[in-house]
């Protein structure tokens, strides 16, 4: 099992706030893929950083992570940066020029510390 740090959560900026359904939109089908069994889709739906975080090949290793999705509870943005706390993870996403992606699953917040995160990127 992997563990890697992930940064703070910053307030969502009111420009930034107009974002939130389509970060809701890609960690919904991040989740959707892992809970069908499509390692292949939901490694696609990973920044480039976080599938090489996952041991190879990555369409196997993200299946065998365990995570475990659920309604969304609080979105922030901020920028290209989105976090979303869902009933059973916490997952970090980064909007490049190709959408939103998924740079951090399977996050726990570390109290004082950053989250820690079993895929991380």
């Amino acid at each position: 099992m992997l563990k890697y740090v992930m940064g703070m959560v910053l307030p969502v900026s009111a420009c930034a706030a107009g974002a939130g359904p389509a970060v809701e939109q890609a960690t919904g089908r991040f989740y959707a893929a892992v809970a069908a069994g499509q390692g292949a889709a939901a490694c696609a739906l990973l920044t480039d950083a976080a599938a090489r975080s996952l041991p190879e090949p990555c369409a196997t290793s993200i299946l065998d992570v365990g995570l475990r999705g659920g309604p969304a509870e609080e979105v922030a943005v901020w920028g290209s940066e989105a976090q979303v706390r869902l009933r059973g993870d916490t997952v970090f996403l980064h909007r490049g020029a190709d959408g939103w992606r998924v740079r951090g699953a399977g996050c726990r917040p570390g109290g004082e510390r950053p989250y820690d995160c079993e895929v991380s990127g």
